[in-house]
């Protein structure tokens, strides 16, 4: 084919066209113009896999471990392999486009997207997400880079107005972002949803033009988060390349035509525009092959083996008191091991874009079971009610033609005869988010439709029964034609509701065991407001219905696992945070692990009979451990893919040495944590404010300068299998602007291990203002027992310099600096002082 002539195609344009391709066409594809050569693109979620076409069900994905995991290896090259794997795996959807990586910092423990970024560390962040970009665009695909800029909340994330300083913006929050332009050259750039001192990020001059195209030079596409655009003109002249999703809410021709007209927009903005998308389709390869293939489900035997070797290494061991760890299979046979909690759940990723339907899934239980074999009698017992919201009524339903499920019928509202019906529904739900596809008009055209779940359902128990109810539009529920509880309005939280559900009140009602209820759910599509933009949920609908019987909900549960630990030779609690817990469009709803603190009771139940007790956590974030000095073990698995089980259990089993690091501080009191009292913000005027009061001590840099015991576990901390020694630091001065660091590295243990060698470099008398340390670079050495190596790691002097607001540049104040090795940001091994003489960099 030709070489395509991007400015050629723009010409023949019409100026309503050139409009037009501004905009997606639908949630995923881009607006394609064929009669003028101009192809659509696909798009895809997301950080740690690619999902495809559909937010639920569709075509299986690989799901490989959260930017969390992946971040506490400490290993570029393995982030640059999963970078790759993605990549090919967004082929295979027929997209050419990945929304990721999200590079966005761990702010406060309770960020309810804390998993899907990398670290608390803007270098740690910056450094991986470039080689994940990398690996990505290695096969052809967009990087996505995401969410620019401060999208550290998910409460009231759509409208929060951040207040944060300059400093703060360059040195943590811009920091990451600003590495991967310059590193990777990332395709595209994605705007967040909230407020940067006052302005929406989408249409934010400073952070699109100032520093993005202006300071950085970089020249990719920006598109808006979904439904995250809030203006016309203001969003094409900040330099809002592409809305999406499609259809267009605010680049709708007439309202951008108007705006030319009125003076607030030029055509030359709209060119601009549009010959920056046309430049993205052609990087992509769009006018080559213009077809948009059809999404496959392809399990790969490497993505596998990837998946289970990059979960392993992201696992944190924590605490091993008496080498409990490893369990090998010659420690544990003839022996009982009680698996507890989540060991028959894979906790794999956290809720939202991140999430995908997984080609499988193996359970702690599973894993465990294939390493240590016939040798070894298991028990379980869960131990503590994890659920959220109430499980879905599936069993013991017939609908109206008396086969098992719901009789599910449409409506046109007003008239009670149904349009359509369907048999056989098998939950109490619709599905979240669907789009109604019997002969509706489109979202977004205003055809309304009423809709009804119906069916007999049969008590097994005699009990009060708990339900909830919950649907993004008006809805009721009734048994026996009785209403039990109506939502008279459209849900406050359309995208709480979405992505893991809102409050919602309990209803108890009694029934009879061999009784038959009938049981009926009405919900709308979300009614039309006065002054409320219902975005990306017009004629979208959704209802859940959750039930259980009072004596299942009560039932002790937590006596049952301490009667099964009691009689193991070691307990395995499996604690953590399943997707209903923690996940996108909220955050997270304490410190303790949930719910009600029944995990937490499970942990300290179980190590007070049996002390062989280890407890393996899987969340995103840290977490209150009342229990810590109970028990004898602990791992953090974070969220690790859909190989979790078998990750854990190499881990566990001394078949993999643990290597990983926390790439987040975890506290002992939230009350400590640098952001405690400015998280979420505060109303003022109905407008949710939140001050970044800390600054640039974000992290360890908070923690840095308070008593080391307010902290179970400090960022960069990790224990091995085996022993480390650091020695003969030499630190020279390479140029003027970068440090040759080197420091000899010997494996002391009996097994062969991994370790992540840090450096952080200060200035040895630190103003006030300024953090202790910073992480200025760091590389995975691999030893064998005995093995000695020399690392080297160069240190560029501009990533210790700090942001003057007064200068407008990076400045390095002349002095003595501190270079440090550590094993983590509260293990200083040795330090080397060095005189630095003063230095400025552009921005």
């Amino acid at each position: 084919m030709a070489p395509v002539d991007v400015n050629e195609i723009l010409s023949k344009l019409t100026l309503e066209e050139k409009i037009k391709i501004l905009g997606g066409a639908n949630f995923w594809e881009t607006v394609g113009i064929p009669e003028k050569g101009v192809p659509v693109l696909k798009t895809s979620d997301g950080p740690n896999g690619a999902r495809g076409g559909t937010m639920q069900g569709g075509a299986t994905s690989a799901c490989f471990p959260a930017a969390c995991s992946v971040a506490s290896t400490f290993d570029v090259d393995l982030a640059e392999r999963i970078g790759t794997a993605l990549g090919k795996e967004t082929l295979t959807k027929g997209a050419r486009c990945l929304l990721a990586p999200t590079m966005c910092i761990h702010r406060h423990p309770l960020g309810g997207r804390n998993f899907e970024s990398f670290s608390e560390d803007p270098f740690l962040s910056g450094r991986l997400a470039a080689r994940n970009v990398i690996g990505v665009q290695s096969t052809g695909v967009a990087a996505t880079i995401k969410h620019y800029a401060a999208n550290e909340q998910e409460t009231q994330r759509l409208t929060v107005d951040e207040e944060i300083s300059e400093r703060a913006l360059r040195e943590i929050y811009l920091k990451p972002f600003e590495m991967s332009v310059k590193e990777a050259n990332p395709a595209a750039v994605m705007t967040a949803y909230n407020k940067v001192n006052g302005i929406h990020a989408d249409s934010h001059p400073w952070l699109l033009q100032k520093v993005l195209r202006g300071d950085w030079g970089w020249d990719g596409l920006v598109m808006s988060d979904w439904g995250g655009v809030n203006s016309t003109a203001e969003g094409l002249n900040a330099g809002l390349d592409l809305e999406m999703p499609g259809p267009t809410r605010w680049r709708k021709i007439p309202d951008v035509l108007a705006a030319i007209k009125a003076g607030t927009l030029t055509e030359e903005t709209i060119n601009e525009r549009a010959i920056r998308m046309l430049r993205f389709l052609e990087r992509q390869k769009c006018f080559e092959d213009p077809n948009i293939p059809a999404e496959q489900s392809i399990d790969k035997p490497e993505d596998r083996a990837l998946i289970r070797e990059a979960g392993a290494k992201g696992i944190v061991l924590l605490k091993n008191e008496g080498n409990i760890l490893p369990l090998t299979k010659e420690k544990v046979k003839g022996k009982k091991i009680a698996l507890l909690g989540y060991a028959k759940e894979a906790l794999i990723h956290g809720g939202g874009s991140a999430s995908v339907s997984s080609h499988y899934r193996v359970t702690p239980e599973d894993g465990l079971r294939a390493a240590l074999g016939d040798d070894v009698e298991f028990t379980y017992a869960k131990g503590a009610h994890t659920f959220r919201r109430l499980p879905l009524l599936t069993e013991n339903v017939v609908g109206l033609d008396g086969t098992p499920g719901f009789t599910y019928n449409v409506y046109t509202p007003g008239n009670p005869v149904p349009i359509e019906t369907k048999q056989g529904h098998a939950k109490s739900e619709l599905s979240v988010f669907a789009t109604f596809d019997l002969g509706s008009a489109p979202p977004g055209s205003g055809g309304e439709r009423d809709f009804e779940l119906v069916g007999h359902f049969t008590s097994p128990v005699t009990s009060t029964y708990y339900f909830n109810m919950s649907g993004l539009g008006p809805s009721r529920f009734l048994i026996d034609d009785k209403l039990i509880y109506e939502q008279p309005a459209n849900c406050s939280d359309f995208m709480g509701y979405m992505l893991g559900g809102v409050p919602v009140p309990r209803l108890e009602v009694p029934m009879e065991a061999g009784k038959r209820y009938k049981i009926q759910v009405f919900t709308m599509m979300p009614r039309p407001v006065k002054g409320v933009d219902l975005g990306i949920f017009d004629g979208r609908f959704s209802v859940r219905l959750g039930g259980i019987a009072g004596v299942e909900y009560h039932r002790d549960i937590l006596a049952e696992a301490v009667e099964v630990a009691k009689a193991a030779d070691y307990a395995i609690v499996f604690t953590g945070h399943d997707p209903d817990w923690e996940t996108e469009g909220q955050d997270q709803s304490g410190f303790h692990l949930p719910r009600e603190g029944s995990q937490d009771n499970l942990v300290a139940a179980v190590a007070a009979e049996n002390a062989n007790t280890v407890v393996v956590n899987s969340t995103g974030v840290a977490v209150a451990m009342p229990w810590l000095d109970k028990i004898k073990g602990l791992l953090q698995a974070w969220f690790p893919g859909q190989e979790a089980g078998n990750s854990i259990a190499d881990v566990m089993t001394g078949a993999v040495t643990p290597e990983g690091h926390l790439t987040c501080t975890f506290p002992k009191r939230l009350e400590d944590t640098p952001a405690y009292g400015n998280f979420p913000g505060e109303y003022v005027d109905g407008q949710l404010k939140v001050k970044y009061a800390e600054g640039v001590f974000v992290g360890y840099r908070h923690f840095d300068r308070l008593p080391a015991d307010k902290v179970n576990f400090p960022f960069g901390f990790g224990l091995s299998y085996t022993t480390f020694d650091y020695a003969d630091l030499d630190v020279k001065e390479a140029s003027a602007d970068e440090y040759a660091v080197s420091v000899r590295v010997t494996n002391t243990g009996s097994v062969k291990g991994a370790i992540a060698v840090q450096i952080y470099v200060g200035n040895a008398t630190p103003a006030p203002e300024d953090p202790v340390k910073v992480l200025v670079g760091f590389k995975k050495v691999r030893l064998a027992p005995g093995e000695s190596q020399t690392v080297q790691i160069p240190v560029r002097a501009r990533d210790f310099a700090f942001w003057s607001e007064a200068k407008q540049q990076w400045v390095i104040a002349g002095g003595e600096y501190l270079f440090s090795v550590a094993k983590g940001a509260g293990d200083v091994v040795l330090s080397a002082g060095v005189q630095v003489g003063e230095k400025t960099y552009a921005p």
